[in-house]
């Protein structure tokens, strides 16, 4: 039975993503209907356009929208500089909050919001929607199983274009500049593998040592290049490599092997999940899987719809989302002061 939930869109002219989210409450059968606030008044056209008549009333400020509404879950995309105090209006009205990430240029301001959430009893999910990829799903039930026994290390890399950072249209966005953005790659793209690590292991990174830097020279102030070493609660040992380097597209991984075997995942390409365990009555040699099922921002999406009208629980939760951003600022103290830090 379907319980169907009035969703609220708050954004601006910044707001990273917008395409997706549209399609993705567009999908969701337990959306009644979607009120926008829209300050520039840049949103209303595309969001009529993939929503149609699910879009009830559009707002010139998110203020005027909670006066008059009551929705269950607020889609908050917003420069991140600016999204703190937008989250918790939201949180005050009652509904849960799905972000864009980061939603902080700092710890601390994300640290008071999550504080919030917590004594309102909502959930504040960031936008990790990989969490949701077939293969993650897969991937993550294997390892609960015991299939690669103790584990003992994981290697990633998410490398994007540096294409990107060569047009001046991009030096003017918000993720290009850490007073609006936070960060660069690591707390843009970086911070979705440092979440599926965490999601994957079912560990928290406790330890974080690394570097950073802006190794492309474009006239940018956050860093194009992230090398960090991570060592979870479990024991586990681990890399990441997060960088803008290639001329277009993108080279990603996640690798893991443990005292039965080994797993990697390679989520763009067609046979995304490879694994072998010596797990007893398992299969002899590698297995592969094909991706079966939706993928990208529309099952996330949906899913955090269910959550907030009561149906399933969250994609990610709150402690998740605090839990990888502290991670990403841990990874900024390590490279700005060459000490190891302890999260």
């Amino acid at each position: 039975m379907s319980a169907k939930i009035p969703v609220a869109l708050i954004t601006h002219a910044g707001g990273a993503h917008l395409g997706a989210y549209y399609a993705g409450l567009a999908a969701s059968e337990d959306v009644e209907s979607v009120v926008l606030a829209d300050p520039d008044g840049n949103a209303e056209g595309p969001a009529r356009q993939q929503l149609g008549d699910r879009l009830k009333k559009v707002y010139s400020s998110a203020g005027e929208l909670w006066q008059n509404e009551h929705p269950k879950m607020a889609l908050v995309s917003m420069e991140a500089k600016v999204a703190p105090p937008y989250i918790a209006q939201a949180l005050e009205a009652g509904a849960n909050v799905l972000a864009e990430k980061p939603a902080c240029i700092r710890i601390d301001e994300f640290a008071e919001i999550a504080k919030l959430a917590d004594s309102k009893h909502l959930e504040i999910m960031l936008a990790f929607a990989n969490r949701l990829h077939p293969s993650i799903i897969t991937a993550k039930q294997l390892l609960a199983e015991g299939a690669l026994g103790d584990h003992y290390g994981m290697e990633m890399h998410l490398i994007a274009d540096q294409t990107r950072l060569t047009r001046p249209e991009y030096h003017k966005q918000w993720y290009a500049h850490k007073s609006r953005g936070g960060g660069g790659h690591l707390i843009w793209l970086g911070i979705h593998w440092l979440d599926l690590a965490m999601y994957l292991e079912n560990a928290s990174i406790v330890k974080i040592a690394g570097f950073i830097a802006n190794v492309g020279g474009q006239p940018i102030d956050v860093e194009d290049s992230a090398a960090v070493a991570l060592q979870f609660e479990n024991g586990t040992l681990g890399t990441l490599t997060s960088g803008y380097y290639l001329d277009k597209g993108y080279h990603s991984h996640i690798r893991l092997w443990g005292s039965l075997g080994w797993m990697e995942l390679q989520l763009t390409d067609e046979m995304p999940l490879r694994w072998v365990s010596r797990q007893k009555d398992r299969p002899e040699g590698e297995q592969t899987a094909k991706a079966t099922g939706p993928e990208g921002y529309t099952p996330f999406v949906q899913a955090c719809v269910r959550s907030s009208a009561g149906l399933a629980e969250p994609p990610v939760t709150t402690v998740d989302s605090l839990r990888a951003l502290k991670v990403v600022y841990g990874a900024y103290d390590a490279a700005r002061t060459g000490t190891t830090q302890e999260l």
